[in-house]
């Protein structure tokens, strides 16, 4: 029989993912939909607490913080677009009123903190090796001020005339991901990190620039993974790139994996990283988070009672099996109250 594709195999971790593990994690936007079915799936999680991020060093940067337990100030953010940004957060941050702004990212940075430090798995998602580097001087409109450095997370739409592009080195991304694997360690020793670089094409860099940056990524992320225990790699990107291989399976913008391309990366990662142990479970939560997204004809009637009613002794048995973990949102949803 002819194969018309090449699939991957990917060997299971020899630790894996269980109901009783919290889960950090940081990066691109592909970094949304891994966190999407953990949580669906009832695995403790936390998600981008600066927002999404792209480059390694901005990602790295980001997590020190959260050791350090960093507080931003006044001084840290400037005022563009009639709002106040952070050059180290995603625009979700941002807002109209300073001392917001300021209250959103410093809780932010409080309970990344607190979750980092009782962690057991850190995921990082890697998007792009390009970075963005502020070249100016600081003026009242463009404020910079204490910054370790002149990489920005995030441009917020300041013209980019403003900042140089360029691609940073295997060697740099290596020194900073190692800095923060020492920094882990002394934080949280036990901790153990996974690295997935993701599959959407930065297609605005240049397809072959975008192709030098994974390479220089996967580079980088492999030496860390073979220097050094408790580091993994998922093959996220080669899952969809070589595996699917496939624009059916993109959006409509040819950028962005689709429903199809995640659901089947997912897959793949619950065969090799999460514990079998919690198969049951997560087979219960899919029939779960369908009846969650059952909309009724008619909510009044008494079969959509009945519906609810079902589902509710479902889910008070699941708590009363997994009391460490949280239903509390689907028994509101499914409450007749």
């Amino acid at each position: 029989m002819t194969n018309f594709r090449l699939t991957l195999n990917i060997p299971p971790f020899t630790q894996k993912i269980n109901h009783r593990h919290k889960l950090f994690l940081s990066g691109s936007c592909f970094t949304e939909h891994i966190t999407k079915q953990l949580s669906n799936n009832k695995f403790t999680t936390i998600e981008n607490p600066n927002g999404i991020l792209f480059n390694p060093a901005s990602i790295a940067a980001s997590v020190v913080s959260y050791i350090e337990q960093k507080l931003y100030s006044e001084d840290d953010l400037f005022y563009y677009n009639e709002l106040w940004n952070s050059w180290d957060h995603h625009s979700r941050f941002s807002d109209p009123d300073q001392l917001t702004a300021l209250k959103q990212i410093n809780a932010s940075q409080q309970a990344a903190h607190a979750f980092l430090k009782q962690a057991d798995w850190l995921i990082l998602t890697l998007g792009s090796a390009f970075v963005y580097e502020w070249i100016e001087k600081p003026s009242p409109l463009y404020p910079v001020k204490n910054r370790d450095n002149d990489i920005v997370a995030n441009c917020h739409k300041v013209p980019t005339n403003r900042f140089r592009k360029r691609l940073l080195t295997t060697e740099e991304i290596f020194t900073v991901l190692d800095n923060l694997r020492y920094r882990l360690m002394l934080f949280n020793p036990s901790i153990k990190v996974i690295y997935t670089i993701s599959p959407v094409r930065h297609a605005r860099d240049g397809l072959v620039e975008n192709n030098k940056s994974k390479a220089i990524l996967i580079q980088a992320v492999h030496h860390m993974v073979e220097k050094f225990e408790n580091h993994f790699y998922f093959p996220a990107y080669e899952l969809v790139i070589d595996d699917l291989r496939d624009y059916r399976f993109y959006a409509e913008d040819m950028v962005h994996p689709n429903y199809l391309a995640t659901a089947y990366v997912w897959e793949k990662f619950t065969a090799a990283c999460i514990d079998p142990s919690c198969y049951a479970l997560m087979k219960e939560m899919e029939k779960i988070n369908i009846a969650v997204k059952h909309r009724p004809f008619n909510p009044a009637s008494a079969a959509h009672r009945q519906f609810l009613s079902s589902y509710f002794t479902k889910v008070q048995a699941l708590q009363d099996q997994y009391p460490n973990l949280n239903f509390t949102e689907e028994l509101k949803h499914f409450s007749c109250n």
